[in-house]
C-alpha cells in the first residue's frame, strides 16, 4: 500500500533547520503556548540561502496553513492548474490541497507564514478557517500581483517578523489580526462565489452536501476507496428527494449533482496521476471505479487526454 507523503509541523521544523543550518529550539517562537495553536514566520531569502534551488518542492499535503509573498520567477501546481508567475506572488496554501512550487529563476526573495487551525480558535466570527472563501474547497489559491501590492504585503510581513521577536505578552493576538489581514487581501483578489451567502434551508442542504463531497477527500491510500459517488448517496444522507438536491444545486452552482461529484473526482484523479506513482489501476480503485477501462473512459471523455496521455 503507498501512500501520499504528508508534511506535520515536525517534518517542517526538521526541514526548516537543516536549510537554515540551525538548531530546532533556535527557530521555535518564543512564547507561543500550546493552548493557542502554532504559528510561526520565515524569510525566503534566509530559507534558501543554504540551499541550492535546483530541485523542486516536494508535493505535498501539508497538516498546517500557509500564507507566502514571493518575489522571482515561479510555477505553481496547485490542485489540478498550473500557474506561471513572472514577478510576485501571493499564494495560500491549505491543509487539504497540495501544491507544486518550482522556482524557475536564482533570485527569490519575500515571506512566509504558517500556523494551525487552533491558532484562530479564539475568533468569534467563523467556526472554521475552511468558513473563509479563500480557504474553500475551489476557491483561487495563487495570485500574480503588481510590485505596489507586493510591497504593502511585506510591509505586513515585517510587522509580523516584528512583533514575533518582541516580548510584548499580546503579541499572538496582533499577530492573529495581521494574518486576518494577508487573507482580506486574498479574498479582495478572489473572483466573487456563485453560491450565495443565504442562510435559508436550500442553500444549506448546498453547502452540507459540499461538505459531505469534500470529506471524502484528499484519497491518502490506494486501498482508500470512495464511499458515495452516485447522487443518490449524498441525497440518502442528507436525507432529502435526490431531484431536490439536484434542482437546489442547479439553481446554486449552474450544476447537477452527478455533475458536480464528477468534477471533484477528475480533480483528484489529476492530482493522483500528477503527484503519486500508484498505477491507473490503483487510481481507479481508490476513485470507486469497478473497471480500469470505466475510469479511463470517464476521464477522457472528462479532459480529452488518457490517464497516460495526462500523466506523461
Amino acid at each position: 500500500m503507498e501512500k501520499i507523503a504528508h508534511t506535520s509541523l515536525e517534518d517542517f521544523y526538521k526541514e526548516m533547520a537543516a536549510k537554515l543550518g540551525k538548531d530546532l529550539e533556535s527557530i521555535f517562537p518564543k512564547g507561543l503556548h500550546k493552548d493557542i495553536g502554532h504559528f510561526n514566520v520565515f524569510d525566503i531569502a534566509q530559507t534558501i540561502e543554504k540551499v541550492k534551488m535546483t530541485s523542486e518542492m516536494p508535493y505535498n499535503r501539508r497538516k498546517y496553513y500557509k500564507i507566502s509573498i514571493i518575489r522571482g520567477k515561479n510555477r505553481a501546481e496547485y490542485a489540478d492548474k498550473v500557474i506561471s508567475i513572472e514577478k510576485n506572488a501571493l499564494l495560500f496554501a491549505t491543509p487539504k490541497v497540495p501544491y507544486h512550487w518550482i522556482p524557475e529563476s536564482p533570485d527569490q526573495s519575500g515571506s512566509f507564514c504558517v500556523f494551525t487551525e487552533d491558532f484562530f480558535m479564539k475568533e468569534k466570527s467563523y467556526n472554521s478557517l475552511e468558513d473563509l472563501p479563500i480557504f474553500q474547497p475551489g476557491g483561487v489559491p495563487v495570485f500574480e500581483i503588481e510590485d505596489e501590492l507586493a510591497t504593502e504585503i511585506e510591509m505586513l510581513f515585517n510587522k509580523i517578523k516584528k512583533e514575533i521577536a518582541s516580548d510584548y505578552i499580546y503579541k499572538y493576538d496582533l499577530i492573529r489580526n495581521y494574518v486576518l489581514e494577508l487573507i482580506h487581501y486574498g479574498q479582495k483578489l478572489q473572483p466573487a462565489t456563485k453560491i450565495s451567502a443565504s442562510n435559508d434551508a436550500s442553500m444549506r442542504v448546498v453547502s452540507l452536501f459540499i461538505e459531505l463531497l469534500e470529506r471524502q477527500f484528499p484519497v491518502e491510500s490506494s486501498e482508500h476507496r470512495l464511499e458515495m459517488k452516485a447522487a443518490k448517496d449524498y441525497a440518502d444522507r442528507l436525507a432529502v428527494h435526490v431531484n431536490y438536491l439536484n434542482k437546489k444545486l442547479k439553481e446554486s452552482t449552474g450544476k447537477t449533482t452527478t455533475e458536480f461529484i464528477a468534477d471533484r473526482i477528475i480533480q483528484e484523479a489529476k492530482i493522483l496521476l500528477r503527484q503519486t506513482r500508484w498505477n491507473v489501476s490503483e487510481i481507479s480503485y481508490a476513485l470507486g471505479f469497478e473497471e480500469i477501462a470505466h475510469f479511463s473512459n470517464f476521464f477522457k471523455r472528462k479532459t480529452s487526454f488518457t490517464p497516460l496521455e495526462f500523466r506523461s
